[in-house]
C-alpha cells in the first residue's frame, strides 16, 4: 500500500521463524519488503533467515500490544533479502533438526537428566542450535552441552519453556476441531483456575477441562466475564426455600434461560423449575415469616423447541425401522398342471395344503415296491389279499412296472369292498 506524499513507511517489520516465533527488526536500508518475503536478519552471532509477517503501521500496533521497547542504539536490523545460498543453507539446517533432537534425547536419558527436549531450532547460517526443553525442577545440563557441542560442532543454547509454550510451538488440533489458539493468535498466557469452570456451571472433569498441554484450557477465560455479570441477577444458592409442603434445596441453574431447579428434601428425585423472579419472591416471603403452599404454584413452564424444518425424506423418525416391511418376493406360479390332473386350476398355498397332505398320505410299502402287477381278483380274492397284504412274499418283476401307478381297491366307510360290476 502506498503511503501519502511526504510520509515515510514505518521502518520496523515483524519476522516469523519456526513454530510461530516472531521478532521485530529494523529496516535500516529501507528495503522494499512485503509480507511473505524471505529475508536475512541479524543474529547473535551470525545471521538468521525468516519470513516477513507484517509491515507498515500494523507493526506499530503489534509492537504496542506486545509492549516492545525501541532503543535507539540497541536493535536488530535487516541485512538483505535472502538469496539462493541463504535458502539452501537454511533448508539444510531444517533437515537436521529432527535427527538432532532424537540424539539429544538419547544423551539426556543416558545422563539421567529429568527433562524433556521438545524441539530443536537451527539458526539460518547453521552456526547455532537452540534446544527447547521442559522440566519441573532445576536441571544441571553442563555435561549435556559439552557432549552436544562436540557431536554437532555448533554453538548450543538451552532454553526452558513451560507446558503451554511447548504446545504453542508444536501446534495441534483442539477438542473444538480447530487449530490451537496458542499456536495461531494467542500470545499472552493468563492463569486459569477451576473457579472459571464453576462460574460456567461445568463439571470438574480434568480430562475435559485440560488441553493438549495438560493444563486448564485457556478458552475458559474467554466468556468468564459474561458469566460473572449474568450471575449477579441470580439469588444465592445456599439458601433453602421454605414451603408448607416442605423445604426445597437448590439443584442446578440455567444461566441463559434464567431458571433454577429446586427439589424437596423428602423428594430428591422430583425437580421443580422456577424463574429467578419466583425464587426471589419466595425468599422475600420466607424473610417475612410467610410460606407458600408449594413450589408447583410458581413453577415455570419449560417449553420444548420444535424443529423448524420439514421432514421430507422421513429419515428423522426414530421408529422408521420398526415398521413392518412388505416382502418383495412375489408368489411363485406353478410350473405345470401335471400335479392337478390337467384341470388347469392354480396350486394351493403350501400352508393350506400341508394338513391335507398329511391326512391323505398313505403308508409306504417298502417290501412291495417291486411286486408285479397281476390281473384283477374277485371280491373274495381281493378281501383275502387285503388281509394278507403285510405277509405277502417279495416278488421280482420287470423294471418297467416300477414307474407305473398301482391300483388299489376302493373301500367304503363300513370296511366292506364295493362290488365289481364286471364280476
Amino acid at each position: 500500500m502506498e503511503q501519502p506524499a511526504g510520509q515515510k513507511p514505518f521502518e520496523w517489520v515483524e519476522v516469523r521463524f519456526k513454530n510461530g516465533r516472531k521478532e521485530f527488526y529494523k529496516n535500516v536500508d529501507e528495503l522494499s519488503l512485503h509480507m511473505g518475503d524471505m529475508i536475512a536478519v541479524e543474529a547473535q552471532p551470525g545471521h538468521d533467515v525468516g519470513q516477513v509477517s507484517l509491515t507498515g503501521e500494523l507493526v506499530r500496533l503489534q509492537m504496542r500490544k506486545k509492549r516492545f521497547r525501541q532503543h535507539p542504539d540497541q536493535f536488530l536490523k535487516v541485512y538483505r533479502k535472502a538469496n539462493q545460498k541463504d535458502l539452501d543453507l537454511w533448508t539444510k539446517g531444517r533437515e537436521r533438526e529432527n535427527e538432532t533432537m532424537l540424539k539429544a534425547r538419547e544423551i539426556a536419558q543416558r545422563l539421567e537428566l529429568v527433562m524433556k527436549i521438545s524441539d530443536v531450532e537451527f539458526q539460518g547460517d547453521n552456526s547455532k542450535a537452540t534446544f527447547y526443553y521442559t522440566a519441573d525442577d532445576r536441571v544441571d545440563f553442563r555435561q549435556l552441552i559439552r557432549e552436544l557441542a562436540s557431536m554437532f560442532r555448533v554453538r548450543i543454547e538451552m532454553r526452558q519453556i513451560g507446558a503451554r509454550q511447548e504446545a504453542s510451538r508444536l501446534g495441534g488440533i483442539g477438542s473444538c476441531g480447530r487449530e490451537l489458539c496458542c499456536s495461531t493468535w494467542l500470545t499472552d498466557f493468563r492463569s486459569v483456575n477451576t473457579s472459571a469452570a464453576r462460574y460456567q456451571q461445568l463439571s470438574l472433569n480434568p480430562t475435559k477441562l485440560a488441553g493438549q498441554c495438560g493444563k486448564l484450557k485457556c478458552c475458559l477465560n474467554y466468556e468468564l466475564d459474561s458469566y460473572v455479570e449474568a450471575l449477579k441477577e441470580f439469588p444465592e444458592t445456599n439458601k433453602r426455600l421454605k414451603t408448607q409442603r416442605g423445604d426445597a434445596a437448590y439443584m442446578k441453574m440455567d444461566i441463559f434461560q434464567g431458571k433454577m431447579w429446586y427439589a424437596y428434601v423428602d423428594e430428591a428425585m422430583t425437580w421443580v423449575a422456577l424463574d429467578t423472579s419466583a425464587v426471589k419472591e419466595i425468599l422475600e416471603m420466607n424473610a417475612k415469616g410467610e410460606k407458600p403452599a408449594s413450589l408447583e404454584e410458581l413453577m415455570a413452564e419449560v417449553e420444548v423447541a420444535e424443529p423448524d424444518f420439514d421432514n421430507v425424506v422421513g429419515q428423522d423418525d426414530i421408529n422408521r425401522f420398526d415398521r413392518p416391511q412388505r416382502s418383495r418376493n412375489k408368489r411363485r406360479k406353478p410350473r405345470g398342471n401335471s400335479q392337478q390332473g390337467g384341470t388347469g386350476q392354480p396350486a394351493q398355498n403350501k400352508q393350506n395344503a400341508a394338513p391335507e397332505a398329511k391326512e391323505n398320505q398313505k403308508p409306504k410299502r417298502s417290501n412291495n415296491r417291486n411286486k408285479p402287477k397281476g390281473p384283477r381278483q374277485k371280491q373274495g380274492g381281493q378281501q383275502a389279499s387285503a388281509e394278507n397284504k403285510g405277509n405277502a412274499p417279495k416278488a421280482q418283476g420287470n423294471s418297467n412296472n416300477r414307474n407305473k401307478k398301482r391300483r388299489r381297491p376302493n373301500r367304503n366307510r363300513s370296511g366292506n369292498q364295493k362290488p365289481n360290476d364286471q364280476a
